[in-house]
């Protein structure tokens, strides 16, 4: 019984440690994923990348490529709604312009069709008061000549 005992201490004592220096410094288990690994080196001096290593870099790379592509395509659509919006402005601004340059020929069309109406106006007046000058002119004279 004592051996017992002094051996279930002696495992006590054995799992006692093995908690304290899991909590101090953790070990890989075998299911984890290595943080790090030891670069292995070839002949020549270059390392060596795992097929894990290489999927790794390869996703990574598509990732940030897909990345790039939507920020690119996204400065594109920027780019282009702003230039449409610019040629929007230019079109607005002609079409003002076009307005405004309307609305004075419509003005100076009323200021002449006003000036036309007076001046046809003052023509039959001025026509009117010839004609009975002429008339009376006339008829003085006529009669006149007449006696």
């Amino acid at each position: 019984m004592w051996k017992g005992k002094r051996l279930l201490k002696f495992c006590g004592r054995i799992t006692v440690i093995v908690i304290l220096m899991s909590l101090l410094k953790p070990f890989p288990v075998s299911a984890e994923q290595l943080t790090g690994q030891a670069p292995s080196l070839s002949e020549g001096g270059m390392r060596l990348y795992s097929d894990y290593e290489i999927d790794i870099l390869i996703d990574d790379l598509t990732e940030a490529a897909l990345e790039a592509i939507e920020q690119a395509a996204g400065e594109a659509a920027k780019a282009a709604v702003l230039s449409m919006v610019e040629r929007e402005a230019e079109a607005l601004q002609a079409e003002i312009a076009v307005r405004r340059e309307m609305e004075r020929w419509r003005t100076e069309a009323e200021a002449y069709k006003q000036e036309i109406i007076k001046t046809k106006s003052n023509g039959i007046r001025n026509a009117i008061i010839v004609g009975l000058s002429c008339f009376i002119g006339g008829s003085i004279l006529g009669s006149i000549i007449m006696k």
